[in-house]
């Protein structure tokens, strides 16, 4: 009887991992260092706008939740950073994956969020970056090309990190 709920167990414990690794959909695969990134669309104050409108700026794309706590731990970090090199041309956007608007609203508020947000509760726009951990963010220079991606959170106005942004936006092919 022992072995038989040890097996059960693991079976049900394998198939959580499976789940949990497959994550909420078919995924893409993310884009690559030097590649041009996916466009997309989205709204903002009102306003339809793709992300290929950004041309010209360095774009800090973030995927976050107000669930997830290394997601709420860096949004400070982040509005440092919009507010710091906003006037540069680096442009912080978050895409938001949370299904309730009240939360997504109060947080951004309550933390006095300003850089661009969008939620994208089907989870469309982070299906077409292939992610599913959260936080991600995509590094995309003036061209439209990712320079990089981070995983997990970051204190994005930490001096090697404005160096970072300062080189990408001083960078001749970007």
């Amino acid at each position: 009887m022992k072995d038989r709920v040890t097996l059960v167990a693991l079976t049900l414990a394998t198939l959580a991992l499976l789940l949990a690794l497959e994550g909420p959909g078919p995924r893409t695969q993310a884009p690559r260092a030097g590649e041009e990134v996916p466009d997309f669309s989205f709204e903002l104050a009102g306003q339809r706008q793709r992300l290929r409108e950004l041309r010209g700026r360095v774009v800090v794309l973030n995927f976050w939740a107000t669930w997830c706590p290394p997601c709420v731990a860096e949004m400070p970090s982040l509005e440092r950073l919009h507010r710091r090199l906003g006037g540069r041309g680096v442009v912080v956007l978050g895409i938001s994956v949370d299904e309730s608007p009240r939360n997504y609203e109060a947080f951004l508020r309550t933390h006095g969020i300003t850089f661009p947000n969008y939620r994208d509760p089907e989870k469309r726009i982070s299906t077409l970056y292939g992610t599913f951990l959260f936080p991600e963010t995509f590094v995309i220079d003036r061209q439209g090309r990712l320079v990089r991606k981070f995983i997990g959170a970051r204190e994005w106005d930490e001096p090697e990190m404005v160096d970072f942004f300062t080189r990408v936006l001083e960078s001749p092919t970007s």
